[in-house]
């Protein structure tokens, strides 16, 4: 059973950076599985903000963080563990910020419901 643990929330001014952690257990694949970031302001949908296949570490980001925002992942030992460091934050980053796993098909989705595996999510706040 895969399990995702994340880390690194907070609150930071704008211009500032964070780095966020997600500590994945049980998963069994080497190939063609997904990792990534989404995240949800109140009101607003759930947007994917960054994903990778995990054999390729190849990261994909959203318009709206690409150049601020880097996707990594350490495959080191039994676990997978994701980051997203987060460069240069706008008020518009505000949201929980959830990590999410699962099978390849055709690619990593963007959509949530391409994935079988969340965390609890970790609050990020940028204020102005």
């Amino acid at each position: 059973q895969v399990q995702l643990v994340e880390s690194g929330g907070g609150s930071v001014q704008a211009g500032g950076s964070l780095k966020l952690s997600c500590a994945a257990s049980g998963v069994t694949y080497r190939y063609y599985y997904c990792m990534g970031w989404f995240r949800q302001a109140p009101g607003a949908e759930r947007e994917v903000v960054a994903r990778l296949e995990i054999s390729s570490g190849r990261p994909i980001y959203a318009a709206s963080v690409q150049g601020r925002f880097t996707l990594s992942l350490d495959n080191a030992g039994a676990k997978h563990t994701l980051y997203l460091q987060m460069d240069s934050l706008k008020p518009e980053d505000t949201a929980m910020y959830y990590c999410a796993a699962g099978p390849w098909r055709a690619g990593c989705s963007t959509l949530g419901t391409g994935y079988n595996n969340w965390g609890q999510g970790t609050q990020v706040t940028v204020s102005s």
